[in-house]
Parts: C-alpha cells; sequence; structure tokens
C-alpha cells in the first residue's frame, strides 16, 4: 500500500505478545517510561525497538532522543551507565518460586 507521497509503506508483522514480569531497577524503570511517554508509546513496544536495535548491533536513538535519555536520568537521578550492568545487586533478595518448589522438594512437600 502507498502512502500520499506515493512510497511503499512496509507492511506490519503479526506477532505475538506475552506478558512477562521483568523486575528492573527502580530509577532505570522511570526513564524507560518517561521516554515510553516522550514517544507516544507503550513501554514494551519501546523495550522491543531497543533490543531489535540491539541485536543488529545498532544504535536505536537519535541524538535528539539521548538528550531526553539525559535529561530524564538527571530528574529521576539515576547514576547508572552500561559499566554497571553486570555489578547490580538486590537490596533485599528475591525468593523465586522455583527455588522454593525445589526446596520443599528436597524436604519431601510438595
Amino acid at each position: 500500500m502507498a502512502d500520499k507521497s506515493g512510497t511503499k509503506e512496509p507492511e506490519g508483522i503479526l506477532v505475538e505478545r506475552v506478558q512477562t514480569g521483568v523486575r528492573l531497577e527502580k530509577r532505570l524503570l522511570k526513564v524507560l517510561k518517561g521516554l515510553a511517554e516522550y514517544h507516544d508509546m507503550t513501554l514494551g513496544d519501546l523495550i522491543e525497538g531497543i533490543v531489535l536495535h540491539a541485536f543488529d548491533g545498532k544504535h536505536p536513538f537519535s541524538h535528539e532522543t539521548r538528550q531526553r535519555i539525559a535529561d530524564l536520568k538527571a530528574i529521576y537521578r539515576l547514576d547508572l551507565d552500561s559499566s554497571a550492568s553486570h555489578r547490580l545487586l538486590e537490596k533485599t533478595p528475591v525468593r523465586r518460586p522455583a527455588a522454593r518448589k525445589q526446596r520443599a522438594q528436597e524436604r519431601g512437600g510438595k
């Protein structure tokens, strides 16, 4: 299908989306939500776009968007960068259901 300028619009790609329970650093999530709102898109759409660009080795953001990210990082006091990605620790460790189930089985429970 062509748009008003006569150029062909890209075809939509039918996908199946699933609900997930991803845990993120609180301030990082605030920046992502702010960026999604700035671009009038859902948080899920933003994350999908970031990941697809990263998988292709491409930078997902324009210079203007990187400036908005810097502004949002300042607003939400996000002082983390990529060097922190493998060093983040939880204040309180989260007990995962699978680990509880395994421990119960080891004790002879359900």
